[in-house]
């Protein structure tokens, strides 16, 4: 048999035990904390989401701005209706979030491991960047699928569907007529382009709510330590700086998803007839609505996520 080495007075094998324990009950309180967040984004934001991808799918004429929107939507279904379409994001916004901040935690282990000879414990504003690119990866797994059952209920509330396209009742019928239309390949329609908006728009959610946490931290106290009106500046911030840039590859991936099987052949071809038909100004359709979500959607988000992973951190 081997020797046993010590650290600090502790036998390695059970400091590696304990640090095993550390990292799995982190990952634990991320993936609640996560999801705890998504449901706090999903009761206010949603209103604002319906009203983006409205403006971003239906046809030049339809609507003359977002309040339009607003206007037409109350008219025709009340004020139900600006919340139709929120039982799939509602449903998957616990794996989505829990998802997306498990892998950011896990993001941000990487880094650790791939420089642990450190002057400093904390991460560089590029490390945080880097790992919260790499949370999108996984959730976008998640995120797929639930983003498609969505984008088709809201189009299809607009009441101005081609003809001969199915109207769903709800989620599961959606899921149901999705896969009889085209298997699993059109439940994850959009899947690349939800990536494409989520990696950079991650990264920048990421590096954003940190650098403004830290810049807000209280003289004395350190930006881990929860305050709440930080907390809520940051995770609005975050928000902002997230979909400062990803408007255009949400517009193609509300496109791809809410369109008529073979409409377009790929992320790239939605692209060109989006800009070909509508001119590049199409590109960011929706813009208002998804900045005026922006702020208080993660605001809400984060002090989700705050809040109860602080209130987790004493329970175990």
């Amino acid at each position: 048999m081997g020797t046993e080495t010590a650290v600090d007075g502790v036998p390695q094998n059970e400091a590696s035990a304990s640090s095993a324990a550390t990292s799995t009950a982190n990952s634990i309180k991320a993936f609640i904390a996560g999801g705890v967040g998504g449901v706090a984004a999903v009761l206010v934001g949603h209103p604002f989401d319906l009203t983006k991808t409205r403006l971003q799918t239906a046809s030049p004429g339809t609507y003359t701005g977002a309040i339009d929107v607003v206007k037409k939507t109350l008219a025709r279904d009340g004020i139900k209706g600006m919340y139709r379409g929120m039982v799939p994001p509602l449903l998957g916004v616990t794996p989505i979030f829990a998802v997306s901040f498990w892998a950011y935690d896990l993001g941000k282990n990487l880094v650790y491991a791939a420089n642990p000879k450190r002057d400093t414990p904390a991460l560089s504003t590029t490390e945080v960047t880097a790992a919260g690119f790499f949370s999108a990866i996984p959730t976008t797994l998640v995120a797929a699928p639930v983003e498609r059952a969505k984008v088709v209920l809201q189009v299809q509330g607009q009441g101005n569907l081609p003809p001969g396209t199915k109207q769903y009742s709800g989620v599961l019928d959606v899921v149901r007529g999705l896969y009889k239309e085209g298997g699993i390949r059109s439940i994850f329609r959009g899947t690349f382009a939800t990536l494409a908006r989520d990696g950079p728009g991650s990264a920048a959610y990421f590096a954003a709510y940190e650098v403004t946490k830290k810049a807000l931290a209280p003289k004395g106290k350190e930006p881990g330590e929860l305050n709440l009106g930080s907390v809520i500046i940051a995770g609005g911030t975050a928000g902002v700086a997230m979909w400062s840039i990803a408007i255009p590859p949400d517009v193609i991936k509300s496109r791809l998803q809410s369109a008529p099987q073979g409409t377009y052949t790929g992320f790239i071809d939605c692209t060109r007839k989006t800009v070909a038909a509508d001119g590049i100004g199409a590109l960011w359709k929706g813009f208002g609505p998804a900045m005026g979500r922006a702020f208080p959607a993660n605001a809400a988000t984060f002090l989700g996520v705050e809040v109860s992973r602080s209130l987790l951190d004493k329970l175990f």
